[in-house]
């Protein structure tokens, strides 16, 4: 009886597996294209470009003295194994989102959720072609090839600028429903259109020396057009919060320096310099970008050790050595590759703004953990200011639509303005008030006073070429946080001029491009490393040596 009622049961989950059919080699716990939340997928693909951000944007911060690059030449500044979280965040997460959140978003009528990702693959692509130049795309995210080959900068960024306009062509088309988990915008698609239109601005200023004619035409369809970033609520930035764990929200730059024991990065020297001394008096946003651990300068030589030693043979008189200040801004030189003194709670921090750190109120106090704003800060991808800046620049130098100086104009100050506003969005904001008020330091009057310097500097200039120094400085000095444009605007313009020279009178040649990561080199039988990195991206063809 046993074995017939066995022999039964048997049977019968025979039938009922033949009539489910398992397979067993599924996993039915795998997400796959067709059980996905396309939400947290479009999620996935914006947190992965926030991480793409950050990536490709410290190299750029420390080869233009932003920060400073811990490196003696220039060769293993940019070493390929220093590319290889970039890279594969770039390929095996955001575009490999993208290409699967795609069609799931146009099949089902979710137009903006399409959008969001084209424009964002669409940034990752322009910031992939400036950093290495001919780069996978045709080839890439494609299982059954492993070994794709490497498209021409040029058509890469030809099919970037046709993504945005597919972007925007989504945004304008009728959805089902909206992106309202949208991690940037919160699904504002005006807020997205812009943000393609200023992509597509920075690409097309990009290549205004290899197409002049070009790119004038279609900045001046992009002016005409109206729908830049040009408002504070329009501001492409990534946002980030407070908590420290699962997941920790917090700014990366802000968590790699707020701690019991500090640490984290060295600012630069001579960013920090020309922010305090260049116009005669403090740029009013330094208080907000650098947080000083102590306002008084070192003098034990074992803290730091370049305060026993002589400025460089081949340095100038004016550029800016060992210290910038008196007071306390403690960074490091260009390719500064000394060893690391316990000075993790006396070197200069990250500030308010981006990082979400602490406002500088001249307590001179160390760093610790959740000092601040706790990493209430942004990554600043494309602000309003920024705009402005390419505007002048093309205006001065394609002659397109507007007045350089008036744009010049416009950029600082609102530049400015949004430097202060994030500051002030945080719980840092009465301590700033009440530094102010004890100051008697009005900040309106502050701005003026620094926007008519640079205005009566640029009335001043006798050529394009210094004024296009003075565009290029300002905004480089607005770029804080940005390593990305701020490459692109060193290769683009050669300027600002007069950088901090490196250490060593011999660091190589300046990157014009990177070296592939090692990665890619090793993983993939038809990559090809570079020889060296004075190969450009082809939009970059200034003269060789240039840059330094």
């Amino acid at each position: 009886m046993i074995k017939k009622l066995s022999t039964l049961v048997l049977m019968l989950c025979v039938v009922v597996v033949s009539s489910c059919k398992l397979d067993l080699l599924d996993n039915p716990n795998a997400v796959t294209a067709n059980n996905t939340d396309i939400n947290y997928l479009l999620n996935s693909v914006e947190l992965g470009y926030k991480d793409h951000f950050n990536q490709m944007s410290d190299p750029g911060m420390r080869l233009t003295r932003m920060l400073n690059q811990g490196a003696a030449i220039y060769d293993n500044a940019v070493s390929p194994g220093n590319f290889d979280g970039a890279w594969n965040t770039a390929y095996a997460g955001l575009m490999t989102d993208v290409k699967t959140l795609i069609p799931l978003a146009e099949s089902g009528e979710l137009f903006v959720h399409a959008g969001i990702a084209r424009t964002l693959r669409a940034s990752a692509l322009l910031n992939l072609v400036d950093a290495f130049g001919d780069v996978p795309y045709t080839q890439a995210i494609d299982p059954a090839n492993f070994n794709p080959g490497t498209d021409t900068g040029e058509s890469i960024y030809t099919v970037a600028l046709a993504e945005l306009d597919k972007a925007i062509a989504n945004f304008g088309a009728t959805s089902k429903a909206g992106a309202t988990g949208d991690l940037i915008y919160n699904g504002n698609t005006d807020n997205w259109i812009r943000a393609a239109n200023s992509l597509k601005l920075k690409a097309y200023l990009n290549r205004r020396l290899v197409d002049k004619a070009g790119s004038t035409s279609a900045i001046n369809a992009l002016i005409a057009g109206g729908k830049l970033v040009s408002a504070a609520t329009q501001n492409f930035t990534f946002k980030f919060g407070s908590n420290l764990t699962n997941p920790d929200t917090r700014h990366p730059r802000y968590a790699g320096q707020y701690s019991p024991t500090g640490g984290g990065d060295y600012q630069s020297n001579s960013y920090m310099g020309t922010l305090y001394s260049s116009k005669g008096f403090p740029d009013p946003r330094i208080r907000f970008y650098f947080y000083r651990q102590t306002v008084r300068n070192p003098t034990d030589v074992n803290v730091l050790r370049c305060i026993t030693v002589a400025k460089p043979a081949h340095y100038t008189d004016a550029d800016v050595f060992c210290l910038p200040t008196s007071i306390g801004y403690w960074g490091r030189d260009h390719l500064s590759n000394e060893g690391i003194p316990p000075d993790g709670l006396l070197r200069t921090a990250w500030g308010v703004y981006p990082a979400g750190g602490l406002y500088d109120n001249d307590a001179g106090v160390p760093v610790s953990l959740g000092a601040g704003a706790g990493g209430v800060g942004i990554h600043p991808i494309m602000m309003r200011s920024f705009v402005d800046f390419m505007l002048a620049e093309s205006a001065l130098t394609l002659g397109t639509t507007g007045t350089a100086k008036d744009l010049l104009k416009s950029a600082i100050e609102k530049s400015m303005a949004d430097v202060r506003a994030q500051a002030l969005g945080t719980i840092e904001s009465a301590k700033i008030s009440t530094f102010e008020a004890s100051k008697n330091y009005v900040w309106a009057d502050e701005v003026a006073k620094y926007v008519t310097k640079v205005l009566a500097d640029y009335d001043a200039a006798t050529s394009d070429d210094a004024r296009l120094n003075i565009i290029a400085k300002e905004y480089w000095l607005a770029l804080y946080g940005n390593g990305i444009e701020s490459y692109n605007l060193y290769r683009r313009t050669g300027k600002p001029s007069n950088q901090q020279p490196a250490l060593d009178a011999n660091p190589g040649n300046f990157p014009r491009t990177y070296y592939y990561p090692a990665t890619y080199i090793t993983r993939n039988s038809k990559a090809k490393q570079k020889s060296n990195l004075t190969t450009p991206v082809f939009w970059d063809n200034n003269p060789a040596g240039l840059l330094k």
